[in-house]
């Protein structure tokens, strides 16, 4: 398979085919990525909406989780930046099949499989910090906005299975394309040049003269005659 080859590969159908959307909607790596756009919106706006509270005595904000900033920035940060690949990663789900270069749908593939796995350990770390932050609130100091917090701890964890399915899906796509690789690969090295042969229906044998054939021709010249 070539650089240009294209058609099929890495999972998806012959570039320059019909777009089915009935079929483009019921794959596995589409409904992964749509429910974790959906949980990324979830989390950044529960936090940008009422992450941030003041106390009835002070026009101070502060985060609601511990009063630690780095909470609030961290899941808003993910957050956004997860919603947004989706919505890149979902347009290059829309338009792999038209692409014929197999090295340009590699890349993407690639692409697509380290920023799942990155983003799957990030969703597990922003879980992990935003639930420890939580545990130590007082509850003195979130008067409104426990609901929003702990709505974007629930989609935290969700998006954790979501972006590994994201992952499990990447890694089988590049699997293909390396199998497909594989198996229309041929080997361009010359083969093994054979020795000349032998002209056919000539003996190896060193030639012999025949027995009695040969006979001594007199010299040529004078001859005496012969004395009586």
């Amino acid at each position: 398979m070539e650089g240009g080859g294209g058609g099929g590969a890495y999972g998806a159908a012959k570039a320059g085919g019909a777009f089915d959307l009935g079929r483009f909607v019921q794959q596995p790596q589409v409904l992964a990525r749509v429910a974790s756009a959906v949980f990324a919106l979830i989390v950044f706006s529960c936090l940008i909406g009422e992450g941030y509270t003041n106390t009835p005595s002070s026009s101070q904000l502060f985060c609601i989780f511990n009063r630690n900033e780095d909470a609030c920035r961290y899941g808003i940060g993910i957050g956004v930046i997860a919603f947004l690949a989706c919505i890149f990663f979902f347009m290059v789900d829309v338009y792999f099949p038209q692409i014929s270069n197999t090295t340009d749908r590699k890349y993407l593939v690639l692409a697509d499989l380290g920023f799942s796995g990155f983003w799957t350990f990030l969703w597990f770390v922003g879980f992990c910090f935003l639930t420890n932050q939580w545990a130590w609130t007082r509850a003195e100091d979130v008067p409104i906005g426990a609901d929003s917090a702990r709505a974007a701890i629930t989609f935290s964890f969700f998006s954790i299975f979501s972006w590994g399915l994201l992952l499990t899906f990447a890694y089988k796509r590049y699997k293909m394309g390396v199998e497909d690789f594989a198996q229309s690969y041929i080997d361009p090295s010359p083969e093994v040049s054979t020795p000349y042969s032998s002209y056919p229906n000539i003996s190896h044998e060193s030639y012999q003269q025949p027995p009695f054939t040969h006979t001594a021709e007199a010299p040529e010249g004078y001859q005496p005659p012969p004395v009586y």
